[in-house]
């Protein structure tokens, strides 16, 4: 297979990915979860003492996800999926958290995308954990004000995010070095 049908076959799958993060991630915050407090979020465990909406997951894996994408398919590509995944955001979730759930994602995507973009030359690996922390930190503070009016499971948030981003550390190693092997620039 050469380079560039494997650099869209991939970039497609990162897409996918990304796309259905989206859904899931609302689906899981209102359904999913150890403790669903009434009128709120249903809760997980995300470190001793911490708990965060459920959905968090999936929103640190989704900033990965962006970025693989932008790595794959190029710039445009990247902000074509953050349009449509803020009109996704609003799915699955009800009507009192979908302009929350929209404007937070927009947002933090934005925010990961402008720390991407220029980081991504100084390799793969730091672009994508810098620019996932600024959008995780912008995604959790603007869903739970405008959501709740509330930050009161801020650190849950951010710590729930973090979690996913740093679990794709290896494998974000592995594209790196496996693009070096082969010869693979990003888009």
């Amino acid at each position: 297979m050469n380079l560039q049908r494997r650099q869209l076959i991939e970039g497609g799958i990162f897409l996918i990915g990304f796309a259905a993060c989206i859904p899931l991630a609302n689906y899981m915050i209102g359904h999913v979860g150890t403790v669903c407090v009434p009128n709120g979020p249903c809760l997980i465990p995300v470190a001793p003492g911490l708990t965060a909406p459920s959905g968090v997951l999936l929103v640190g894996l989704a900033l990965v996800l962006r970025d693989l994408v932008q790595r794959r398919l190029g710039l445009m590509w990247a902000i074509g999926a953050i349009i449509v995944g803020a009109f996704l955001s609003t799915t699955f979730t009800p009507p009192s958290l979908a302009l929350a759930s929209a404007a937070a994602f927009l947002s933090s995507e934005l925010a990961d995308l402008v720390v991407f973009t220029p980081l991504q030359k100084k390799g793969l690996v730091r672009a994508a954990f810098f620019s996932s922390i600024a959008g995780l930190v912008v995604d959790s503070v603007m869903f739970l004000w405008l959501a709740f009016g509330s930050l009161d499971f801020l650190a849950g948030q951010v710590v729930g995010k973090a979690i996913m981003v740093v679990a794709a550390l290896p494998i974000l190693f592995w594209i790196r070095n496996r693009d070096r092997r082969l010869g693979l620039m990003p888009a």
